[in-house]
């Protein structure tokens, strides 16, 4: 995400299918920064009858290893395969009074999705490389993600337009008895 005076805009790629084994060692080449390790990261989505899923929009509680962040994300639009939308987060000192928070202005919980994410940052663009329920993926994030992707063996022309929760929605029809939610198996069952 980069940060303007009026803004902040998250300039976006993400292939799916990624090796990350390949691509970490890729990384470790080209002597990029590891800036975390692969943690679980939980993602609750909130709506009011529809209205930001209508928009085009995402309200979102985000809670991994390193603390929780409240998110807007506002609609998307591409220059070329490249995602673009007004981002704003703020970090919370505790999810489960942001959780209450949106509640009492009438969001709810409409959906729910898990990754293991890993954090890998090369000059201004971060490399996140996502394990989820339906296979692994990549997202660069910054102004050189495109000319960053080519140098890792991506082709641009063929990055993802979806955000997680619609892959999940198309998986959904291809899978109909998969859980509601793209989360884990819990743990014992």
């Amino acid at each position: 995400m980069e940060s303007t005076d009026e803004q902040s805009i998250e300039r976006e790629l993400k292939f799916s299918g990624v090796e990350h084994d390949r691509l970490r060692d890729r990384l470790i080449e080209m002597e990029a920064e590891r800036v975390w390790a692969s943690s679980l990261e939980e993602n609750w989505i909130f709506d009011r009858k529809g209205e930001l899923e209508a928009a085009g929009c995402v309200l979102r509680l985000r809670r991994d290893s390193r603390g929780a962040w409240m998110t807007y994300k506002g609609p998307a639009r591409f220059e070329g395969r490249i995602k673009i939308r007004q981002e704003h987060e703020t970090e919370v000192t505790d999810s489960e009074q942001a959780r209450r928070l949106f509640e009492s202005l009438g969001y709810a919980v409409t959906r729910r999705y898990e990754k293991r994410r890993e954090m890998w940052r090369v000059g201004g663009v971060t490399v996140a490389l996502d394990h989820t329920p339906i296979g692994d993926f990549a997202e660069l994030e910054g102004d050189a993600a495109e000319a960053l992707s080519k140098r890792l063996g991506f082709d641009p022309a063929h990055a993802e337009r979806r955000n997680y929760l619609r892959l999940y929605q198309d998986y959904l029809r291809e899978h109909p008895d998969a859980p509601a939610d793209m989360t884990f198996p819990s743990e014992g069952s």
